[in-house]
């Protein structure tokens, strides 16, 4: 193609957030376009990054003018490729561009000794559009859903039903005191778990505290929404039974970040009874709609969404890579 032979990629680190902000903004339309998440906060927080020179990744110039970028951040040994995006006339040409510098990042981060895992999850391409350059690195591919569920305007006006629980399980809204434990079930409720082998996070305490502490703290899955997100407490004990968290991604809809169930309750239909009372609670609040992802492989978890309504926007993948 004869964009190859224009572009020019260079470190991330020579360019300020000035010279790259048009490119994130338009990504941010994207992102409202195809997912309905407002994602100018992220947009803001990785601009204040970019002008600190810290994020290894590459630019992409084509005759002089920004048209793509990616960075990736480190986590110990692990790399999390944490965008790629481009601008072109056409989504050919794009694609082409976002290629390149999947190939440049990538190359990086498997001559980079100190780094044994890559991860990566970019939502906004479908299955199949970028899956090339992982899968000629070595990556194994797990197809994932985006879903949504749209509000009836009638949900608005009915009562919010007391939810059918065991009498040895209440309900509460989230609170911080809840964290710890909030982590501890994260962690056993994701051993052996496919999603596991997605976010190496879930595989320890400390990663299941990270994951809680960039859900609860940082933007990039939109505003934590703690009065809409539950927890299901043993009674007479500290531990949790399950949770469902949810963020606020754009000012009506809401986005489930988080929805386990401890394995010992398991069978008991907690995880739907704690999904439908926060979605009840949502419409309460006047949210029009709410979106989560799930791994296709998921069968369970997916099948419970779409009984309850959940449609399927969008498809895309999660990649990861594991030196020997």
């Amino acid at each position: 193609m004869q964009v190859a032979t224009q572009l020019e990629v260079l470190d991330i680190r020579h360019f300020s957030a000035r010279q790259l902000r048009p490119l994130l903004e338009s990504e941010a339309d994207v992102w409202q376009q195809r997912l309905r998440w407002n994602y100018r906060g992220s947009t803001e927080l990785l601009l204040q990054y970019l002008d600190s020179h810290i994020l290894p990744g590459f630019v992409a110039l084509d005759r002089g003018r920004v048209c793509g970028f990616t960075f990736c951040v480190y986590e110990g040994s692990k790399a999390v490729v944490g965008d790629a995006y481009a601008v072109a006339n056409d989504r050919e040409q794009a694609l082409h561009i976002t290629h390149v510098l999947l190939d440049h990042l990538l190359d990086l981060l498997l001559h980079s000794p100190g780094i044994n895992r890559i991860e990566s999850q970019l939502l906004i391409y479908d299955v199949g559009s970028i899956d090339e350059t992982f899968r000629q690195a070595g990556f194994n591919l797990y197809p994932r859903l985006f879903m949504e569920y749209n509000f009836d305007p009638a949900a608005v006006a009915e009562a919010i039903p007391q939810p059918d629980l065991p009498k040895d399980i209440g309900i509460s809204r989230w609170s911080g005191e809840y964290y710890q434990h909030a982590a501890e079930l994260i962690h056993e409720a994701y051993t052996g778990h496919i999603d596991a082998l997605i976010n190496d996070q879930y595989c320890s305490l400390h990663g299941s505290l990270r994951f809680l502490h960039n859900i609860v703290r940082f933007p990039g899955c939109g505003i934590f929404d703690a009065p809409n997100s539950w927890v299901l407490r043993e009674a007479g004990t500290d531990a949790l039974a399950g949770l469902v968290l949810c963020s606020r991604v754009a000012e009506e809809v809401g986005h489930i970040t988080q929805l386990c169930v401890a394995k010992n309750w398991r069978g008991q239909r907690l995880g739907r009874t704690l999904l439908t009372h926060c979605m009840s609670q949502l419409a309460q609040s006047g949210f029009k709609a709410i979106t989560l992802t799930v791994t296709e492989d998921n069968r369970q978890a997916v099948h419970l969404y779409e009984d309850l309504g959940f449609q399927t926007r969008h498809r895309f993948e999660a990649m990861v890579f594991n030196k020997p």
